[in-house]
C-alpha cells in the first residue's frame, strides 16, 4: 500500500449521470478509508474550486460521470489549480468523449469500428441534412444505433429498425446532445474490455487488459441505461465465454485504443462480437468507467484477482505517474 494521502473525491456534478456518480464516489471513498488515507468528499458544484483551495488535497480521485466531469473540464481545472488526478488528461477525456472524434480517430489508425457519420443539430436547420436520410440509408442500412455524441451510459441511445423510424430516433438522442452519431447496427454480444495503466514497480511497464465481460441485457435489444444500473436487469459474464484467440483479440484491441486516444490510469472499452462474421469492432472508449456494485471495471478487475480497495489504490497511484 502506498503512503496515507489526503485525497479529494469528486463525486455528483450536474450531469445525467449524476446519481451513478454519487454511488461510485461513495464506495471510492469507503475504500480509501479501509487503506488509511483522509478522505474529502466533494459534490462538484460551483464551488468545486474554492473547496479544492481550502482542503488542498494530495490528489483528487475523479468520480464524476458525464459531462465535466468525463470531457476534460474538470482535468484542465485541477491542472491549473496544480492537483494530482486520477485518470485520463484533458486532451484524452475530448477525444473519448466525443464519439464521433474517437471513431474518425480509430478509423484512421486502422482499428475496426462500425461504420458510421455524425450530424450536427445546427446541420439539420441550416444545411438540409434532413435531405440526406435516404443517402443515409444506402450507406449504412438497416436497423441503425442512434446515439448522442457524448453521453455515456447508454443515455439517450435510440435504436431504429426503418427509414420511418430514423428521424425520430435522432430527434430524440439530439434531446441529450447537439451532435449525434448514426452508427450501423451489429448484432451480435455485447463485450467491454477494462485497461489499468502501468503499475509502478510492476513487471510489465505497459497497460494491463483485465478479462473480458460480457453484458446480457434481459429483454432488451441492446444494453441501456437500465440495464447497465438496475441489479438483475443484466447477466455478466467475466471472464466472457470466448474462445483464447478472441478474448486476447478483444484484449489487443481494447490496449491499441487505449493508446491512440492518449488514455491514463484507467478507462473501458466497448466492443462488439458480430454473431454473423465473428469480427470485432470497438464502439466506444469510457475515460471514467463506474465504480458501483453493477459497474463492470470492478467485475473484471475481481476475476483478474485485484479486489475493490486495491483496484482503487492503482487508480490512486495514476494522479501521481503522469
Amino acid at each position: 500500500m502506498s503512503a496515507a494521502r489526503k485525497v479529494a473525491v469528486l463525486k455528483g456534478g450536474g450531469s445525467l449521470e449524476r446519481t451513478v456518480s454519487l454511488r461510485s464516489g461513495a464506495r471510492v471513498q469507503q475504500a480509501l478509508g479501509r487503506l488509511g488515507h483522509e478522505v474529502i468528499g466533494i459534490d462538484a458544484g460551483e464551488d468545486l474550486v474554492a473547496q479544492l483551495h481550502e482542503c488542498r488535497p494530495d490528489a483528487a480521485f475523479v468520480a464524476l460521470h458525464g459531462g465535466d466531469g468525463e470531457d476534460g473540464t474538470v482535468q484542465g481545472l485541477l491542472e491549473v489549480i496544480g492537483v494530482p488526478y486520477t485518470g485520463s488528461g484533458p486532451a484524452a477525456c475530448m477525444r473519448c468523449t466525443d464519439k464521433a472524434l474517437a471513431k474518425y480517430l480509430m478509423r484512421e489508425a486502422g482499428i475496426p469500428t462500425p461504420d458510421f457519420t455524425a450530424i450536427k443539430e445546427s446541420a439539420i436547420r441550416e444545411l438540409g441534412v434532413s435531405a440526406a436520410l435516404d443517402d443515409i440509408e444506402a450507406r449504412l442500412g438497416f436497423p441503425l444505433v442512434v446515439k448522442p455524441a457524448s453521453q455515456g451510459s447508454a443515455l439517450g441511445v435510440k435504436f431504429a429498425r426503418s427509414r420511418d423510424e430514423l428521424p425520430g430516433a435522432i430527434v430524440g438522442a439530439l434531446s441529450y446532445d447537439r451532435k449525434v452519431v448514426i452508427e450501423r447496427y451489429v448484432k451480435g454480444r455485447d463485450l467491454a474490455v477494462s485497461v489499468l495503466g502501468a503499475q509502478p514497480g510492476a513487471e510489465s511497464d505497459g497497460p494491463q487488459a483485465l478479462p473480458v465481460v460480457e453484458a446480457i441485457p434481459r429483454g432488451e435489444e441492446f444494453y441501456n441505461y437500465e440495464s447497465r444500473y438496475e441489479i438483475g436487469m443484466t447477466t455478466f459474464v467475466c471472464p466472457a465465454e470466448l474462445s483464447d484467440e478472441t478474448s486476447e483479440r478483444a484484449q489487443r484491441l481494447a490496449l491499441d485504443t487505449y493508446t491512440l486516444l492518449g488514455c491514463h490510469g484507467v478507462a473501458r472499452v466497448d466492443l462488439m462480437l458480430d454473431a454473423d462474421s465473428g469480427e470485432l469492432s470497438v464502439l466506444e472508449t469510457n475515460v471514467g468507467p463506474g465504480l458501483t456494485e453493477t459497474s463492470l471495471l470492478p467485475l473484471a478487475a475481481d476475476a483478474a484477482g485485484i479486489g475493490f480497495d486495491e483496484l482503487v489504490e492503482r487508480i490512486l497511484l495514476s494522479a501521481f505517474t503522469r
